[in-house]
């Protein structure tokens, strides 16, 4: 089935894109909507503009589509990028990031409902611990580059997902009730490289700012 991939650059959007293609979807466009709202209820913001930057290396036509990220207007934004998407690519699908998100799933599966699409969301209810654990074991390099809850800080930004980043995750599970995968805006994510990259992209200029429990990491593509 030819699909469209909803993508913002972090790692649930690259891996449910390199998910469906194991199942055998062919990838045909990526999707990455600019929200102006750095609060938005739908879309991850942070580096979103580097998605050129990993559309190029994965070989696929990107749409831009910019919001002002106003709850549920920001709605008809995706309604009308995906309507370019099937009409432009013949897409029959569209791809999802959701994890637990009932709120992202249910809008987007009615968006696809009106346009007569399959909505799929590769990682949904996955184990947040096993999920990490497949991102080392798949070969995904994942950046991060935002942080928003207590206790993190911004010791946290710039690190990489590896054992140690799991074996810190789960401890915040267990101690402060973090969504050990981010998926509540917790951590925010940048992928540098994975399979479905022609060659690993190198961040470099790492603008940090932030204070307390809130911080996010600009960061440039060499």
């Amino acid at each position: 089935m030819k699909v469209a991939v909803l993508f913002s650059g972090g790692k649930d959007s690259c891996y449910s894109a390199y998910k469906a293609k194991q199942a055998g979807n062919e990838l045909t466009c990526l999707i990455s909507i600019h929200s102006k709202n750095p609060d938005s209820y739908m879309f991850h913001t942070p580096n979103i503009s580097l998605t050129k930057k990993q559309a190029e290396v994965m070989g696929l036509p990107l749409i831009v589509h910019e919001t002002l990220g106003e709850k549920e207007k920001e709605l008809d934004d995706l309604k009308d990028s995906i309507k370019i998407a099937k009409e432009k690519y013949e897409i029959e699908g569209v791809v999802t990031g959701a994890l637990h998100s009932n709120y992202q799933a249910e809008r987007i599966q009615k968006i696809c409902d009106d346009l007569g699409l399959k909505c799929l969301n590769p990682l949904w209810h996955m184990d947040e611990i096993n999920y990490l654990k497949n991102l080392i074991k798949d070969n995904f390099k994942v950046l991060i580059v935002g942080v928003a809850a207590y206790p993190l800080d911004n010791s946290w930004l710039n690190r990489i997902i590896d054992e140690k980043f799991v074996e810190d995750a789960k401890e915040l599970k267990e101690k402060y009730k973090i969504h050990p995968a981010g998926e509540g805006g917790e951590f925010e994510t940048f992928v540098l490289d994975c399979p479905l990259f022609k060659k690993e992209l190198k961040a470099f200029k790492k603008n940090i700012k932030g204070e307390k429990h809130t911080w996010k990491m600009e960061i440039k593509i060499a």
